[in-house]
């Protein structure tokens, strides 16, 4: 029997780490990219180019595709709707995704689920956040990622921006409080249309401009109580909300030893990334086997730490300027760590922009905290060129 081809729609490196694992298992992709030359479109040779928003588009990349999943969440929900009226068993559901695309509709399920989470208000004027209090963060109810979308406003001066951006884009906008918390914490679980699960540790992230900077797999002092009850929010919600695929829970630890639920993201995620070398099997596996209906890998660790760190352009990188100059880096940092693994995206660089990340492994945290940022860091740009 030959394996299905699974439509993927998005170009990023989500979907380009989903070729390595489908190439393994022999499962062909067909990717509609919105560009030639993108990170997913450099490695997965059947792929189409064009607009996610154009559901013409959308059916000719899932014609005689059984299953489509996705790199990102911005799919309209009324195009999924139609591709699953059409017979795509569209993973995750709409009626699921629904709850990572727009965060309103998010806050709502966690609310009517008895879970915990922050304060929150639908607001549509400065005179409604002040009514909520300041200080808060105002996030655009649609849209959002990497920091953008979201403001964190101590005035009623402050919240000119966010309502100004609301207006041009027709979204709405979400009143949060701003909590007092220790560090972000995500659980990650995957989850078939037959109901199997699997939970990945817990993992602490550590945000900078919005952006993942750096995870360290398993959370380091957190306690099995903690753990298990975040693993424990994150499959509620899996199942609840009938999630197939990869979830990501987004979790604040507070000062007062809770857990509170951030974001959902329906889609392999930034903050699992650690287990393409740190797990039994990578989240990107467990995607394509949980889209596709195929038993679950393990998700246990392959050693007692990993840590994932993002390599993002710097201001001293000029735009198109290629992978070249990160090629550049390899010498120096598979020479210095041979057990140093790094994942290129083949994107151009841009301040900010994620380009790669780089895993380390092993039994000694403060050692493979070292090694990973000092690769990162090389990468970047950041330690110069001196020798070792």
């Amino acid at each position: 029997m030959l394996a299905p081809t699974l439509a993927v729609i998005g170009g990023g490196q989500l979907a380009r780490m989903m070729a390595e694992p489908a190439a393994a298992m022999a499962i062909p992709l067909r990717l509609l990219a919105e560009a030639e030359g993108v990170s997913a479109a450099q490695v997965i040779p059947d792929h189409l180019v064009g607009d996610y928003r154009d559901l013409a588009m959308l059916r000719k990349v899932t014609a005689g595709c059984p299953v489509v999943t996705f790199d990102h969440e911005h799919v309209p929900t009324g195009h999924l709707y139609a591709l699953a009226e059409d017979g795509v068993a569209v993973r995750p559901g709409p009626e699921a995704l629904v709850h990572a695309q727009d965060k309103a509709v998010m806050r709502e399920a966690i609310t009517r689920l008895g879970l915990p989470g922050p304060r929150y208000r639908l607001v549509a004027s400065s005179r409604d956040v002040a009514a909520f209090g300041f200080p808060c963060v105002l996030k655009t109810t649609r849209g959002g990622y990497d920091g953008k979308g979201v403001w964190f406003v101590r005035s009623v001066e402050d919240c000119a921006e966010a309502f100004a951006t609301a207006e041009a884009s027709g979204v709405r906008i979400l009143a949060e409080e701003l909590v007092d918390f220790r560090r972000e914490l995500s659980a990650l679980v995957a989850r078939s249309p037959s109901g199997q699960a699997a939970a990945y540790p817990v993992v602490a992230s550590t945000q900078k401009d919005g952006i993942c900077h750096e995870v360290i797999a398993p959370a380091p002092d957190l306690s099995p109580e903690l753990a298990g009850e975040a693993q424990a929010i994150a499959l509620r919600i899996a199942g609840e909300l009938d999630v197939t695929g990869v979830l990501a829970v987004e979790l604040f630890e507070t000062n007062d030893g809770r857990v509170l639920v951030n974001e959902l993201a329906m889609r392999p995620h930034n903050t699992g990334h650690w287990t393409q070398d740190g797990a039994v099997t990578s989240q990107f596996e467990n995607h394509l086997r949980a889209v596709l209906d195929l038993p679950l890998g393990s998700p246990e660790p392959r050693e007692r730490w990993t840590v994932m760190v993002n390599i993002l352009g710097g201001p001293d990188r000029p735009d198109g300027q290629g992978v070249g100059r990160l090629y550049d880096g390899y010498p120096h940092a598979l020479a210095r760590d041979p057990y140093l693994r790094v994942h290129l995206y083949g994107k151009d660089l841009r301040p900010g922009r994620k380009v790669g990340h780089v895993n380390a492994y092993g039994d000694d945290l403060d050692d493979c905290l070292e090694r990973a940022r000092h690769a990162a860091a090389w990468f970047r740009g950041d330690l110069g060129n001196e020798s070792e």
